[in-house]
């Protein structure tokens, strides 16, 4: 059936051009790139920057305003929390109370629906018992969005025409138009859950009563309560016909302004009316506030764009943004004194566009230098141009349809998803390379016959004598991707989709290798004749072409006019050598090396182009060498081999003991973290410390990080937004610090080249130039001046890329390091080394915003405080543990300030319980009493004693309490005020209580070995007697290091299985369990190459040397490497393109053997040599192709490359030493063949004697 489909399409090419233009097409449509072409409608693949691992939560959001933790602990997350643990599917349940709301987690399991666990909320909600809550109270499921939701934060701020700030705006008309303008705008934006605001004041009106004038007319508080509702309403008075014609009737009352309220009339006698005016003083003021937003030192007010589950966040933000451009023109101006026009204008200083960007242009720029690696080893090693413009075009196409299988199979597109793709490439040359170089052969022996089969015959042989080793090739490593989908959990959903852009990749790679090359061979090696006029007019344009394109500034134009030139100096027999047929074939390796040179560029872009154009050239040419040479005397180290079987396998089994060695002492962890471009800056200031004092430490703290050169905004956020996904007290700080890019990049995210002169400075816009630090010894003394922005420079194509950064500053730890040193202030503590979205994902997996963690759990958080603060203590004391990040939950430190009412006290004036209640509500935090309605605002008006008699403990003493019958008495004659320190917030999980102690790791440590070893040593604290556990006190350590330990323990079953399937697999192709089991052996000899090259990589003297002036340990990223589960998935695709070249040698093995009878060692060990030596030139070309491939990936520093580095680095190394199994399949097969030789001369022998 095979064989028959790859006949159909050879005879019909036109088939396969459709199907070929099918494939381009539809996947240009679903590329998440950018690539807009104009005619083709685009509906691209969801992008992300990397998969939201986060738990699959809902959220029940539950406000009760002035309540304390306590309160809200008591009377709300745990009645709510034992309500909810009832629901079907439900995991756990995480509370968090705080002052004046509770937050409650739901996390269910993983098979869950999102929207169905929804539902079921809803149902428990609505079915509560009316008595479980106070009154008034209504809890809320928060929006359809997960942690890694908010995309898009913005302020409001004046600008000028120019775009400089102006200012002339007041947080509260700043709020105002957040609140009821910008909010509702950005809402209807397709994709978005919420629009949450923060910062500013909010606007409300403010009655301060004087309780002297109240008790001078005899009132009580009720009675303004009641005078002011009652002046707030409208009415609607059904119509009125007159004339034959309706008019709708309304009653207007509304309180639209101050004086309204002022005059609302409290009561009247003897026609002369008490109006509020006349008790109190009523003016516009702020809401009190739980948020702060500070920008550089300045207040401002901003809010953040929640995407919902499921979309497409790329897309979202694109509709925020056309939404922001919509909604820009009906913003409000103002003239300032000074004749300036202030617009108001939305600024973004969060957008994970440019992150999703560059992870995008990061593995973009990796799988083109593949590509360009792969076209340059194919023209190296095969000296065919069309071969490698076949197998070359196969990469392309193979990848256009992964983005059609993931549009099919809503699979989003980021950084771990495409480096499926980007770490396939290997398996998918490969199947061309050997695909390929089976049609060349069989082309070449079929010049040399006399009778020539037809073209179309040699291609069908040639590919239908190997498709079954292709296949099954690709099979084992298709197969060898099953234990990549059975993870579950966070690593689930982060390496599920690798797995599955790899199989699809594979699978693409498979049906365009049998089915699109074969007929296209067919095409591009015909021998057509064409007339003279024909040849030299297409020689001809080559050069018109050429020219055409050096005019527009594209020096590839070169390339075409040599090809041209070449032509037409073969054709008129002016070329040596025999008409130097290899000239293209050298032009191509040297413009692919310059490429390389120009783009991939190793050693820097401040490095020349003919320094990297060298570097390049010597790179390739040293693995070239080592291959060339290892082909030249491959077939003497066979025999060599073949002579010396048990010297010979000494080596592979040495190797495979040092990789067993190797694996147990390599340290382990979940992910290495991706660098975002973004820090956040998470310390948190002391309990008691109040809105304001919270204010000016995160100002202070703001313009510190701020005066770094290279950071380019910071904005620091004190308290929680107005959502329920941002449960933070006010002493949390967050401070996005968005630092520069190293490279100076353009609006489409992607490094820009800019004008020099002849002296190397950067030409300015305005004239003259400036000398960049760090591309030139010319530099001047002061570095703030040298170091400019991009607007000020001039895009130049065939320029030099500006660096940014201070030369001292090398990578984004040096920028943090600069953040830790200058955020060191009184009043905040350290806080460790996060980004967004990988805290976000933290905080959602752990509950806590620390990567590692102890759950403390109890029922009395003194004891939880003082048992977690002795465990903060002994952690500074664990190795591997970075002592300033060790932090307990200080739970009991917030001042609060009893009232303690005296009843009996209460019987003697016959006082109520509610009436004293009611008296302090109003006096400290104030009443609010009813809502204005002014258009599409809305206004809380709010009744409160004046500031002076309620500033502190003994102004609230004096306040008077009405008695119905008799002199008003002071509140010091019926409360006892008395302070006690209690809970900031209260956390639970599953209805205990809980306190977290955060800790972080040291560089070069990894986490289950630090976790490992804080377990011992608390361990032996307690053993010791030194650490006694409270009863009713136990411990957890917790962290993303859990996902690590469960991913191996179902990787531990899985692989194994996984193997057994491919064992299988090899076993139907070959019918023979010995030769299956000699092509398993690369499994294990390059398991054991890729702990070695992990080994390596920990070595401080590994490639520690210069050259050119660079460091070859930081061009290769070169640093310990600890076992993550992205390593195990590098490993796991090791696996299976470890299997192919074993395959295709046995394969040719068999089919010798099978051809050639021997009946001598010698024969045999002969036929071995012929056989592996036809089979060794695309076994070589399958390694020089995915070691060299990867190359651009060891050296990547862009967005992204902390994934795709941990995954290449053992395909790297197990591939080098993968060589080995070019010389094990043969000298194994070679063993058997011999070994049942000598059995069958043994049986003929006996055979013989007994006759």
């Amino acid at each position: 059936m095979l064989n028959k489909s790859i006949k159909f399409f050879i005879e019909n090419k036109l088939v396969a051009i459709l199907l070929l233009s099918i494939f381009i097409g539809w996947g240009v449509a679903t590329a998440p790139f950018n690539w807009d072409t104009g005619f083709i409608p685009r509906s691209p693949v969801a992008v992300d920057a990397i998969p939201d691992i986060g738990e699959n939560q809902q959220i029940v959001f539950t406000k009760w305003d002035g309540r304390s933790p306590q309160d809200i602990e008591d009377q709300i997350s745990y009645p709510l929390t034992s309500a909810m643990l009832g629901i079907p599917g439900v995991k756990t349940i995480r509370s968090s109370s705080m002052f004046g709301f509770s937050s409650i987690y739901i996390i269910f399991e993983e098979d869950i629906e999102f929207y169905w666990s929804r539902s079921r909320i809803l149902e428990k909600l609505n079915s509560l018992p009316a008595t479980l809550l106070p009154e008034g109270v209504n809890p809320t499921l928060g929006p359809d969005a997960t942690g890694l939701g908010q995309i898009y934060w913005y302020t409001l701020e004046g600008r000028d025409e120019e775009g400089n700030v102006t200012g002339g705006w007041d947080l509260q008309e700043l709020r105002s138009i957040q609140d009821y303008y910008v909010k509702y705008g950005l809402a209807s934006a397709g994709g978005v859950s919420e629009v949450a605001s923060i910062g500013g004041y909010v606007q409300e009106y403010q009655i301060d009563v004087n309780p002297e004038l109240l008790r001078q007319y005899n009132l009580d508080l009720n009675a303004l309560v009641t005078a002011v509702k009652e002046s707030n309403r409208d009415i609607g008075a059904q119509t009125l016909e007159i004339n034959k014609a309706e008019y709708l009737v309304r009653g207007l009352g509304y309180i639209k302004s101050v004086a309204d309220i002022e005059n609302a009339v409290v009561t009247a006698s003897n026609y002369t009316a008490i109006r509020v005016k006349d008790i109190a003083h009523v003016s516009l003021g702020p809401a009190p506030r739980r948020g702060i937003l500070d920008k550089e030192g300045a207040e401002v007010v901003g809010g953040v764009v929640v995407a919902r589950y499921g979309a497409n966040p790329m897309e979202v933000i694109t509709n925020v943004k056309n939404k922001i451009t919509e909604i820009s023109g009906g913003l409000p101006s103002k003239l300032l004194p000074d004749g300036t026009k202030s617009q108001l204008t939305i600024v973004p200083f969060y957008d994970r566009t440019q992150l999703i960007n560059e992870t995008l242009y990061t593995l973009d720029e990796a799988l083109t230098m593949e590509i360009l690696i792969t076209i340059l080893v194919i023209i190296v090693m095969l000296f065919n141009l069309r071969a490698s413009v076949l197998i070359s075009g196969l990469l392309p196409v193979a990848v256009l349809m992964v983005f059609i299988a993931m549009k099919l199979f809503d699979v989003d597109a980021n950084i771990v998803a495409l480096s499926g793709i980007a770490i396939a490439i290997g398996t998918m040359v490969d199947v061309g390379v050997i695909l390929t170089e089976n049609m060349i052969r069989h082309l070449d022996d079929n010049n040399k016959q006399a009778k020539k089969l037809a073209l179309n015959t040699v291609i069908y042989n040639a590919t239908s004598e190997v498709s079954g080793a292709i296949v099954t090739a690709v099979l084992t490593t298709i197969i060898s991707f099953i234990p990549v989908f059975t993870l579950i959990g966070a690593e689930g959903k982060l390496f599920r989709p690798l797995a599955f852009t790899k199989t699809a990749a594979l699978t693409a790679s498979l049906v365009i290798a049998l089915f699109i090359i074969p007929p296209f061979a067919a095409l591009i090696f015909r021998r057509k004749s064409f007339k003279k006029s024909t040849k030299l007019t297409f020689r001809l344009g080559l050069i018109v072409v050429g020219l055409i394109t050096i005019v527009y500034g594209n020096w590839l134009g070169l390339v075409l006019i040599a090809f041209g030139i070449i032509a037409l100096l073969r054709y008129a027999n002016r070329l040596p050598f025999n008409g130097f047929p290899q000239a293209e074939g050298i032009i191509s390796i040297i413009t692919i090396a310059f490429l390389l040179a120009t783009y991939w560029r190793p050693l820097g872009f401040d490095r020349s182009i003919v320094i990297n154009l060298v570097f390049v050239t010597l790179l390739c040419g040293i693995f070239f060498g080592v291959f060339w040479i290892l082909k030249h005397f491959y077939e003497r180290i066979l025999s060599w081999a073949l002579a010396n079987r048990i010297l010979f396998l000494a080596i592979p089994t040495a190797l495979l003991i040092c990789g067993g060695f190797i694996l147990s002492n390599t340290g382990k962890e979940f992910m290495p973290s991706l660098n975002e471009g973004t820090f956040l800056l998470m310390p948190s200031s002391l309990p008691h410390a109040g809105v304001e004092e919270n204010k000016r430490v995160l100002q202070q703290l703001d313009m510190a990080v701020a005066s770094i050169p290279e950071v380019q905004t910071v904005v620091g956020k004190a308290g929680r937004t107005e959502s329920a996904l941002d449960p933070a007290p006010l002493s949390m700080y967050e401070n996005i610090v968005q630092y520069k890019p190293e490279y100076l990049l353009n609006s489409d995210g992607k490094k820009q080249r800019y004008k020099v002169n002849n002296n190397g400075d950067f030409v300015l816009k305005a004239g003259g130039a400036v000398s960049n630090p760090n591309n030139t010894s010319r530099a001047g003394n002061d570095l703030k001046e040298n170091i400019i922005s991009a607007d000020l420079l001039i895009p130049d194509a065939s320029g030099e890329y500006y660096r940014s950064w201070r030369p001292q500053i090398k990578s984004a730890d040096d920028i943090w390091n600069e953040i830790a040193r200058v955020s060191k202030l009184p009043g905040i503590t350290s806080a460790p080394k996060l980004q967004p979205i990988e805290t976000r994902l933290v905080m959602l997996q752990t509950g806590m915003r620390a990567p590692m963690g102890i759950k403390v759990k109890g029922s009395n958080l003194k004891e939880i405080e003082a048992f977690g603060l002795q465990l903060e203590e002994i952690l500074k004391q664990a190795p591997g543990v970075k002592r300033e990040a060790v932090f307990a939950d200080r739970i009991v430190g917030k001042p609060y300030l009893l009232i303690d009412i005296e009843r009996e006290k209460l019987i003697r004036y016959g006082i109520s319980i509610q009436t004293v209640q009611q008296i302090l509500e109003v006096a400290v935090g104030g009443m609010p009493l009813t809502q204005t309605v002014e258009g599409r605002e809305r206004y809380m008006v709010r009744v409160r004693y004046p500031r002076e008699l309620r500033e502190n403990p003994e102004d609230l003493k004096n306040i008077y309490v009405p008695v119905s019958r008799g002199s008003p008495v002071p509140l010091n004659e019926l409360v006892q005020i008395r302070y006690e320190q209690g809970p900031q917030v209260i956390k639970s999980e599953d209805t205990f209580l809980i306190g977290y102690v955060l800790f972080d790791k040291l560089d070069g440590y990894a986490e289950v070995d630090v976790v490992e070893d804080a377990q011992a040593i608390i361990a032996s604290k307690i053993d010791s007697g030194e650490l006694i556990v409270p009863q009713g006190i136990s411990y957890r350590f917790t962290g993303t290091y859990e996902n690590q330990l469960r991913a191996e323990k179902t990787l531990s079953v899985v692989i194994p299985l996984a193997l057994l399937i491919i064992f299988l697999i090899l076993y139907f192709q070959f019918k023979s369990v010995s030769t299956s089991l000699m092509v398993f052996t690369g499994i294990a000899v390059a398991f054991a190459g890729g702990f070695i090259m992990l080994w390596l990589y920990g070595q401080d003297w590994f490639l520690n040397f210069n050259f050119f002036g660079e460091n070859l340990r930081d061009l290769f990223n070169i640093k310990t490497v600890n076992l993550s589960v992205a390593v195990w998935v590098g490993f796991i695709a090791l696996f299976g393109i470890a299997t192919d070249d074993g395959v295709v040698m046995a394969t040719y093995l068999t089919q010798t053997f099978n051809k050639t009878k021997t009946n001598t060692k010698q024969q045999i060990r002969l036929a071995t040599l012929k056989a592996a030596g036809k089979r060794i030139r695309p076994c070589l070309m399958t390694t020089v192709t995915t070691v060299l491939a990867l190359l651009p990936v060891l050296t990547s520093t862009g967005r992204g490359s902390d994934i795709m580095i941990p995954m290449a680095i053992p395909v790297f190394g197990g591939m080098i030493i993968d060589i080995t199994s070019y010389f094990i399949v043969p000298v194994l097969y070679s063993w058997k063949k011999e070994y049942e030789l000598k059995k069958a001369i043994q049986i003929e022998d006996q055979s013989g004697g007994s006759l």
